[in-house]
């Protein structure tokens, strides 16, 4: 008996620590920029299209959209094709706030004289502006439309400073 008691009455004494050598320094792996994220998911959703999505900088990416994909001849509706686009950007500016449109450019017509040309072109940038607006985008991240001579819709995209 006296011996359980001795044992239960013994302090266990832990080995003194040791110093662990440090492991080395793993750099962290290299993170892409939040914006460079934003683009190969746009890019994802519209790969095969005529869409094309290009990194600009490290803090801008660019959209075209072909002019027959987004309206009609003498119409400044927006098409099914370029809204699909629209739908997708507007969720991707949602997700990230630091982000806003500095262009939007929108082509004129083929045919038709410059005045027209340029009307139609700033009546098609109008609805552009207007159709993200109406899915949640602030107008203040909105650049004011303009006409482009490039036979396709052009956005830019660009990430503010902190």
């Amino acid at each position: 008996m006296l011996l359980l008691m001795h044992g239960c009455a013994s302090v266990t004494t832990s080995a003194p620590e040791t110093a662990t050598t440090p492991k080395p320094a793993v750099p962290p792996a290299p993170r892409p920029a939040a914006l460079a994220i934003e683009r190969q998911w746009l890019q994802s959703w519209f790969k095969g299209t005529p869409v094309r999505i290009e990194q600009r900088s490290e803090s801008a990416f660019s959209i075209e959209v072909p002019r027959e994909y987004c309206f009609d001849p003498g119409r400044s509706a927006v098409k099914p094709p370029l809204a699909a686009v629209l739908d997708k950007l507007a969720q991707s500016l949602q997700r990230k706030p630091e982000t806003r449109i500095e262009r939007i450019a929108a082509p004129g017509d083929v045919a038709g004289n410059a005045a027209g040309h340029a009307a139609l072109a700033q009546q098609r940038g109008d609805s552009v502006r207007k159709y993200l607006s109406a899915r949640g985008v602030s107008s203040q991240r909105l650049a004011a439309p303009s006409a482009t001579g490039e036979a396709a819709l052009q956005l830019q995209i660009v990430l503010d400073a902190p």
